[in-house]
């Protein structure tokens, strides 16, 4: 297990779609094990595949102390919106505002191939669905109008942005 670097905006890696994963011997546990590690290091709530510069449909997220080790992981289910504030490990600095659905299901395999389901809201149901983007080279900028909507974080620790406080807020991944 080791902390591997994190893939940055402008780098084409982060823009690659993630193959789906066929075998589950030690590459892939090494690689779930380098994004646990790297993940919590950042520290972010969720990592990517391919934020490690590998193109293959893996995740982790972490979430009140719950790891979920995500394989080949798909949104089966939706429900709501949710308009909050996220951040990416990747565009270290910034977050926006990003509309998502508020509750989503997901199935997945896990390090050994079998199949889970996770269903999640609030932080999670959003770590969902901004890893599985990620998987398809998809990252929360992309849903903004404008570049000119992301907010620096942690400018000031007393800034404000709608009734936040700057740094109360965590990256995804």
């Amino acid at each position: 297990m080791s902390v591997r670097p994190i893939v940055l905006l402008g780098d084409p890696r982060l823009r690659m779609k993630g193959e789906p994963v066929d075998s589950f011997g030690k590459y892939l546990h090494e690689l779930l094990d380098d994004l646990a590690e790297t993940m919590r290091k950042a520290p972010g709530v969720g990592l990517a595949a391919p934020q490690l510069g590998e193109a293959v449909r893996a995740c982790t997220i972490e979430v009140e102390g719950q790891l979920h080790e995500l394989v080949n992981p798909r949104i089966v289910r939706t429900d709501g919106d949710d308009r909050d504030l996220e951040g990416c490990l990747s565009i270290p600095g910034y977050v926006a505002y990003v509309t998502r659905r508020e509750r989503v299901w997901v199935v997945a395999q896990n390090r050994r191939g079998r199949k889970v389901k996770v269903a999640g809201s609030g932080t999670l149901g959003r770590a969902l669905q901004h890893e599985l983007d990620h998987l398809d080279g998809k990252l929360y900028i992309d849903y903004l109008d404008s570049m000119d909507d992301l907010i620096e974080a942690g400018a000031d620790d007393e800034e404000e942005v709608e009734g936040r406080p700057a740094r109360a807020r965590t990256a995804v991944g």
